[in-house]
């Protein structure tokens, strides 16, 4: 599945700053802004035809001070988000206290509150933590790469979220900042053409490499290369006229129109410069020469942590690096909760709940059938506790639209009704989900303010539908059939899955809804990688998935925009594509609001997807793990990777 995907532009690492930030964060050092710098230059190609950048379009940037004479700046946001956070709970009721906590059952509500307030608190002081912590995390599937910019599921996310570099985030209503650990100060300018960042200088790669202003401008090189398959950052960064390292420490950001989402373009992840400069011409796909292979096993890192061990199929462990935090000796920024993150990789979820029991696995994202019905007991609350929030993940069964089978929107509105709804919620998912009916979740300020209700069974309006795109019994062999092209077709096709049980029931489900009405339809359950291969291919007539929502609304562009990267299903609605356009050119947040309502709209009528439900954060976790805070994004959104969680002291 895809879960996380759709993030992947906006997440960045932010890490609590030690008390000495305001003593060691220093302006730009080395050349002055209008100084060229040789280290700008990219090196010739060595081989092959591959043209580093070539989407973007040559312009010739101003120089600093031309820039610094015309352009009227206004100071934006560089935020820590843990003390944001802070922040927050200081002025949050206390509803109980540890001990009250963790003596209770999750099954209401209101258990559910008292745990996440007393559980889910930031430490008082550094002396309260236990900085050799260890925590070992579940990921249901092994990461098919460890480069940031080739990340594209829930698994790679987490993972290089612990390593990668960023420049931007945001908070828990996607407020966005520069994050104080990787940024002096950031500028915009009035008319919104341009933005300024100045980084810090105490940035080094887990090599010792300083990280500088270059390796952001080759990153956006890297991104906008045709031949490099990159397609989720691609979204938005192309939207970019260019970015100027203008000396070692000072960007610019040039933006092609005045767009409501241009501070959200410049949040693109980092690779290291001096690694890949020279690689990549001999193979863009950054993966597949024998360089690239030892950098995917041992990669360099921007972030706090670093592989030291890895074993496929199985774990990843993540070691925490002193350059990091310490530079020159000297503290510079806060020092990561855990010493150690371990990621045990346990595709069976029941194999992995019996882990967490047994205390080893720290936590593990709950099942709805294993929160109402395997963790009610004193077996599971020995070591463990539980607590969920509101999460803005839907999933869905996605309908190739280039296909025979789905190219006409009333097949595919049939294939929402002749599924049963109702027992998918009620039996399958245990009452603990609800129902979707779009891309936005009704709590969402971008949902349509009188939302149109959810699908539910009704085999006789599906039957209706399919007569009159053509879909009839007509030689009486119980199975609806379609002259194409000169030749009978039988309404008989495949979807695929991930290899889990209740991925693999749900589509049994929708299997024995459409048997009913006359279609053969055949689940094939695969293996994580291999689903994501066929989906980017294209090579499926249906599949079931997952998208978590990212944290502005114009990342849904990439998934319904004819020809979009990650526009897997091949739909094209000419409508959906100029309201796009209009929301990212529309300041004004009241009217940017209908906008997306409207596109909301348009997908429930056209149902490129049968969309099912959202699924809230389920999570069970350690009694000693304390920092659990969840929203819209789960409980690491604040600061990905990092988090809130934390271990208390012995």
């Amino acid at each position: 599945m895809h879960i996380g995907s759709a993030l992947n532009k906006e997440t960045s690492i932010f890490f609590i700053l030690s008390i000495f930030f305001f003593l060691c964060v220093l302006g730009p050092t080395g050349c002055s802004p209008d100084t060229p710098v040789a280290s700008q230059e990219e090196p010739a190609p060595e081989s092959g035809d591959f043209v580093l950048g070539d989407l973007i379009e040559p312009f010739d940037p101003p120089s600093f001070k031309e820039l610094e004479s015309t352009v009227e700046w206004i100071e934006q946001p560089v935020l820590d988000s843990i003390e944001l956070l802070r922040r927050r709970q200081e002025e949050e009721p206390i509803l109980a206290t540890v001990e009250e906590a963790l003596k209770l059952h999750n099954d209401s509500p209101e258990a559910n509150k008292k745990i996440l307030s007393a559980l889910g608190r930031l430490p008082d002081k550094d002396a309260d933590v236990d900085y050799d912590a260890i925590i070992t995390r579940h990921i249901s599937a092994d990461v098919k790469s460890t480069n940031p910019l080739m990340a594209s599921s829930s698994s790679e996310f987490e993972v290089v979220d612990l390593m990668g570099f960023g420049l931007f985030g945001f908070d828990w209503n996607f407020n966005n900042f520069a994050a104080k650990e990787s940024v002096v100060s950031w500028h915009t300018s009035r008319d919104r053409m341009f933005d300024k960042v100045i980084m810090r200088n105490d940035l080094t790669w887990s090599d010792g490499v300083p990280i500088t202003a270059h390796d952001v401008v080759f990153s956006f090189k890297v991104i906008m290369s045709s031949r490099v398959p990159v397609p989720a950052q691609r979204s938005g960064t192309d939207q970019l006229r260019w970015v100027e390292a203008y000396d070692d420490h000072t960007l610019v950001f040039f933006h092609k129109k005045p767009l409501a989402i241009n501070s959200w373009n410049l949040n693109f992840s980092v690779i290291p410069r001096h690694i890949y400069q020279k690689s990549i011409y001999g193979d863009p796909t950054l993966q597949n020469s024998d360089y690239h292979v030892s950098y995917e096993k041992n990669p360099v890192s921007g972030g706090p942590y670093v592989i030291s061990r890895r074993i496929v199929g199985r774990e990843i462990v993540l070691r925490r690096r002193e350059g990091w935090h310490t530079h020159d000796r000297k503290q510079v920024r806060s020092i990561p909760y855990f010493k150690e993150v371990i990621f045990r990789v346990i595709p069976e979820s029941s194999v992995a709940l019996l882990a967490l029991e047994a205390g080893d696995l720290s936590e593990k994202i709950l099942t709805a059938e294993e929160w109402q019905t395997q963790t009610d007991d004193q077996r599971f609350y020995q070591h463990s506790t539980k607590a969920y929030g509101l999460e803005w993940v839907y999933f869905y069964f996605g309908w190739n639209n280039e296909t025979v089978f789905f190219s006409d929107r009333r097949v595919r509105q049939a294939m929402s009704y002749a599924f049963d709804h109702e027992e998918l919620l009620k039996v399958l998912l245990y009452n603990v989900n609800e129902p979707a009916n779009g891309i936005f979740h009704p709590t969402s300020r971008w949902a349509p303010d009188n939302p149109p209700p959810p699908y539910r069974q009704d085999q006789g309006k599906a039957e209706r539908l399919l007569k009159e795109a053509g879909w009839v019994d007509s030689d009486g062999d119980g199975i609806r059939d379609k002259l194409i092209n000169g030749r009978l077709r039988p309404f008989e096709f495949s979807i695929l899955t991930s290899n889990r049980a209740d991925r693999v029931a749900m589509c049994n489900l929708l299997r024995q809804n459409l048997a009913e009405i006359g279609i053969i339809c055949h689940v094939r359950p695969l293996d994580f990688t291999v689903l994501q291969e066929k989906t980017l291919q294209g090579h499926f007539h249906a599949y079931f998935s997952g998208w978590g929502t990212g944290a502005y609304p114009d990342t849904n562009e990439n998934i319904w925009r004819t020809g979009a990267g990650r526009n897997y299903l091949r739909y094209s609605n000419p409508e959906v594509d100029r309201l796009f356009d209009e929301a990212m050119q529309e300041l004004e947040d009241e009217r940017r609001e209908k906008i997306f309502a409207k596109i909301d709209m348009i997908l429930y009528e056209d149902q490129p997807y049968t969309w099912l439900f959202f699924r809230n954060s389920f999570y069970g976790f350690n009694k000693r793990l304390r920092g659990y805070n969840f929203s819209p994004r789960g409980p690491y959104s604040y600061s990905p990777g990092f988090s809130s969680i934390w271990m208390p002291r012995q």
